[in-house]
This record gives structure tokens, C-alpha cells and sequence, in this order.
């Protein structure tokens, strides 16, 4: 639980980078020409809006809104709302299947045993077929909203592309390229070659990792600023969530203790036993959704229900575990009407919480959910 703290305080540094150069005006002035339909723009800020919450988390909601809210500025309305919350609520719910700085995501694969690199590229995978998921619920609704996202984007098309020099524009994607490629990549050969727990890796990486951008880049002033400003004045705000993991760490404990644990997942196992065509990784995402309507984020589910299952024994592959469960997290995120990333969207575009969660996203998340278990049951069965 210390690691976990340690990381959820260190984390958010990594966002001091994208203040300092506009990274995301130089990926979309680059990729224009790439995002001139309705479908491709909506998948490309889906993309984007995954990078970005590398970088910031569920701060990349409010950012990237805002900058596609200026893109969009002549366009209103429930419509093009839709357009917006969507790609970006959807997007950031499917990170927790992959992006490694996502603390929900490391802490399950750290104590579940699973392995990184097949974990990630798994969670990768679901998540690009969760976005062209995204993208076909979005054209259905342009056809039911009798819109054509595609004629507007086209129109504002020429006022984001700004007449900046092309060498300045492809330096900054390079840069980008370069500090996302050498974060990834430097954490996962650690994890991998030194056998060291991801907990205990990340912290350092990025604290090391952030203090080099700024010294190459001869910003050491602005650096100290940055911290400062941080742990003066935006660290206060974490509170809660501290308080929130160190409640979860208390009632794993105790649970744990007490062997309530125990007894729970063998419910869950005597459930698979008695209803037919029914197992453990298909009832699994049902206890993250639940919990997550009673007010516990993804971070603080998963650090519950991964900390009760790693003293367990299971027949399934750690990989399938941590995917059945942060399935259960990317629904929670979209539906919940009393977590986190939801409440920021709606105070961003002004929407009500239900209309942001279950009126945009409750089809979504249903066809979602059969999509994993379709691939989550077909590899248990069929490859292990």
C-alpha cells in the first residue's frame, strides 16, 4: 500500500512535460489530413485521448475537452456532445486495460503475478476493438441525431490546422514519440530484466525521467516551479484519495485476516458451479461494476478485490484475471454516476451525470462486455 501511495503521488508529474510544449496541437496539426471524416475524427481524439492519459490520467478528460471544444466551437448542442463526451469518457475507461501508469492497471498485474508484456498487449488489443466498437455506436447515433459529423469536422478542419513551420511541428511529434517510446519502454526492461515489482519501479522512472527532460531542455527554473506549485498547492487535493487507499488497505487486512475473503471468491466459485455456462472470469467485472456504484473508483476496487484474490488459488491464467477485472472498470468508469471521470465531464460540458453515463454509454458498455468474455472464454477454453 506504501507503493501504491508512492505512485499515486508521483504520477501526475509526468503532466508537467505536455504544459511546457503543445505537443497535442502538433500531433493533430500533423495528422490533419488523416482526420478529415466524422469516424476517423472521432478515433484519432480517441487515440490521442489514450496518450495523453499516459501522461495526465483522468486529467486528459478536461484538457482534451477543452481543446476540442475550441476546434469545435461552432458546433453545439446534444449531438455533437455526444461526439465529444464519448470519444473521451470511452477512451480514458479503456486505458485501464493497458497504459501501465494507470495505478489500477499496475497494481493488478503486480499482484496477480501477471505477466507485462502479455498483459499489455492483451489489454491493448481489447482496447483498439472497444474504440472501433466506440466508433460504430457513434456512427449509429449520427444517423438516429439525422447529423453529419463529417461535413461539420470538415468545415473547422481549416481553422485547427495552424500556419506554424512544418520542421517545428514534426519536431515536437518526434519529441513526443521519443519521451512516450523511452518512458514505456525504460519501465518495461526493468520490470522484465531486473524482476523488480512494478510498484517499486514506476516512482523512480518517471521522478528521473521528468528531472532529465528538464535539465536537457535547460528549464531546471521552470522545473522548480512546477514542483513547487505541485506540492504547495495541487497535492492538497489528493487527500481523499489517500485516505480512500488507506481505508481499502485496512479492510484488506482485515478481510484477509479473517478469511471473509476466502469465503467470498469461494461463492463466487460455488455460483460457477451451480449455474450452467457460468465461470468465475465471466462473474469477476460484476464485482468491480458494483463496487463502483457505491463510490469506489477503479483504483480503490481493484485494490481491494486484487488484494483478496492474490492469496488465492485460482485455475486461470493471472493475464485472463486482470483483464476480466479491469473490464469490470472500464464499465464502471462509463456508468457510475458517483466516480470521478464521469463528474469531471459533466462539470466540463455542462451534461447531467446520467446523461453522460447511462444515456450515452449503457448500449456501449453491454455490447463491450460480451466482446471480452467472447475473447476472455475463448482463450480459456480453446488455448489454455
Amino acid at each position: 500500500m506504501r507503493s501504491l501511495i508512492a505512485l499515486l503521488l508521483i504520477v501526475p508529474i509526468i503532466g508537467w512535460i505536455l504544459r511546457e510544449e503543445p505537443y497535442i496541437d502538433a500531433i493533430m496539426n500533423a495528422a490533419h489530413k488523416l482526420l478529415n471524416t466524422g469516424r476517423k475524427f472521432y478515433f484519432g481524439i480517441m487515440l490521442v485521448n489514450q496518450l495523453i492519459a499516459y501522461f495526465l490520467l483522468f486529467g486528459c478528460i478536461p484538457m482534451m475537452y477543452q481543446f476540442i471544444h475550441e476546434f469545435m466551437r461552432d458546433k453545439t448542442g446534444e449531438a455533437w456532445e455526444y461526439f465529444k463526451g464519448t470519444a473521451l469518457l470511452r477512451s480514458f475507461a479503456l486505458t485501464t486495460l493497458w497504459v501501465v501508469s494507470i495505478p489500477s492497471f499496475a497494481f493488478a498485474v503486480d499482484h496477480l503475478g501477471a505477466s507485462l508484456g502479455w498483459t499489455i498487449a492483451q489489454g491493448l488489443m481489447i482496447s483498439l476493438a472497444g474504440m472501433g466498437l466506440a466508433v460504430w455506436f457513434a456512427s449509429r447515433k449520427e444517423k438516429q441525431y439525422g447529423i453529419d459529423f463529417t461535413s461539420g469536422i470538415q468545415s473547422e478542419i481549416a481553422k485547427l490546422v495552424e500556419p506554424k513551420e512544418k520542421g517545428q511541428s514534426r519536431r515536437q511529434v518526434l519529441e513526443f514519440a521519443v519521451l512516450f517510446v523511452s518512458l514505456f519502454t525504460t519501465i518495461f526492461l526493468l520490470h522484465l530484466l531486473m524482476g523488480w515489482g512494478l510498484l517499486i519501479v514506476i516512482p523512480p522512472v518517471i521522478v528521473i525521467w521528468t528531472i532529465g527532460y528538464f535539465v536537457i531542455k535547460k528549464r531546471t527554473g521552470r522545473l522548480a516551479s512546477q514542483a513547487r506549485q505541485y506540492f504547495v498547492q495541487e497535492m492538497k487535493h489528493k487527500s481523499q484519495q489517500f485516505s480512500l487507499l488507506l481505508a481499502a488497505g485496512m479492510l484488506i487486512y482485515a478481510v484477509n485476516e479473517s478469511g471473509a475473503g476466502n469465503y467470498l471468491v469461494e461463492g463466487l466459485f460455488y455460483l460457477e458451479d451451480t449455474v450452467p455456462f457460468l465461470n468465475f472470469l465471466v462473474i469477476l467485472p460484476f464485482t468491480t461494476i458494483f463496487l463502483g456504484f457505491l463510490g469506489l473508483g477503479p483504483l480503490t476496487v481493484i485494490v481491494l478485490v486484487a488484494g483478496i484474490l492474490q492469496n488465492v488459488e485460482m485455475p486461470y491464467p493471472p493475464e485472463l484475471v486482470v483483464l476480466s477485472l479491469t473490464s469490470g472498470s472500464v464499465i464502471s468508469v462509463l456508468l457510475s454516476p458517483v466516480i470521478l471521470p464521469i463528474i469531471i465531464l459533466s462539470a466540463t460540458n455542462g451534461l447531467s451525470i446520467l446523461k453522460n453515463g447511462f444515456r450515452f454509454n449503457l448500449g456501449y458498455s453491454i455490447v463491450f462486455y460480451f466482446m471480452v468474455q467472447i475473447y476472455i472464454q475463448f482463450v480459456w477454453y480453446v488455448v489454455y
